[in-house]
């Protein structure tokens, strides 16, 4: 995967774990769908998601930043 790419995909997912985390979408939806047992376990899987994805941005952000950098042949 591209740097740009894995950059743009790391950051929709933290937008879609953040909105999730900090938000009541996710309470909603749960609510809507009838299984908001399951709410109480939520933060188990946001939380370490949106943790993964901020290591992947970072990683992709300097992935592109050494890319940028690199003489051109």
């Amino acid at each position: 995967m591209s740097p740009d790419r894995q950059l743009r995909v790391s950051l929709v997912g933290m937008a879609v774990a953040a909105l999730c985390c900090f938000t009541p979408a996710l309470v909603i939806l749960f609510g809507v769908l009838g299984i908001s047992a399951a709410i109480g376990y939520a933060d188990y899987v946001l939380l370490p998601a949106l943790t993964g994805f901020a290591l992947m941005a970072v990683v992709a952000w300097r992935k592109r930043r050494a890319a940028c950098s690199r003489p051109k042949a």
